[in-house]
């Protein structure tokens, strides 16, 4: 075999290597990847096939008013909306402090095939003037938005810098 030839199956056997250790890695993530929708977004890519029950997501949204619901066995259930659509969330475990109707919200876990979202994450919003992202968009989209042009002021002696990650996380 020639040196030319030698290094022509380095090449291709590196090049073989890295696809795997690629199609490996994607392999491996495909599971730990969520995806954000609204009630609305949801309902659509169900209809679509796009989702389907049993894939992990994150939804986001509003605590519908008078949709919190205690039961005996700790499990909490509530409705997310965008006002367009509604989903239904069960929940087991300490919700965070600022959970309450009305408020902005994130959930993460899993939809039944009777379409109630199992969430084992729950996150609230951060402070009075702070949404999630995407969620504030379908709300600006709306025309919901009550915050849009409101900025959270910084607590005395902290830097610019710090009142824009303090306003930006949950």
């Amino acid at each position: 075999m020639t040196r030319k030839q030698q290094r022509t199956l380095i090449i291709i056997g590196a090049l073989v290597f890295l696809g795997m250790a690629v199609g490996l890695i994607l392999f491996a993530l495909r599971d730990t990847l969520v995806f954000f929708y609204t009630p609305s977004q949801l309902s659509e890519k169900l209809a679509e096939g796009k989702v389907s029950p049993g894939t992990r997501v994150r939804l986001g949204g509003l605590v519908a008013k008078g949709s919190v619901k205690l039961q005996d066995d700790g499990v909490i259930r509530f409705v997310i909306t965008d006002t367009a659509k509604d989903v239904s969330v069960t929940f087991k475990g300490i919700l965070p402090d600022l959970f309450r109707e009305g408020q902005g919200v994130v959930a993460e876990g899993r939809l039944q095939p009777d379409g109630t979202f199992i969430a084992d994450t729950v996150l609230a919003k951060h402070d009075e003037k702070y949404m999630p992202r995407e969620v504030a968009e379908e709300l600006k989209k709306q025309g919901l938005w009550q915050h849009g042009n409101e900025q959270t002021e910084a607590p005395r002696g902290a830097t610019p810098a710090a009142a824009s990650a303090s306003s930006s996380t949950y």
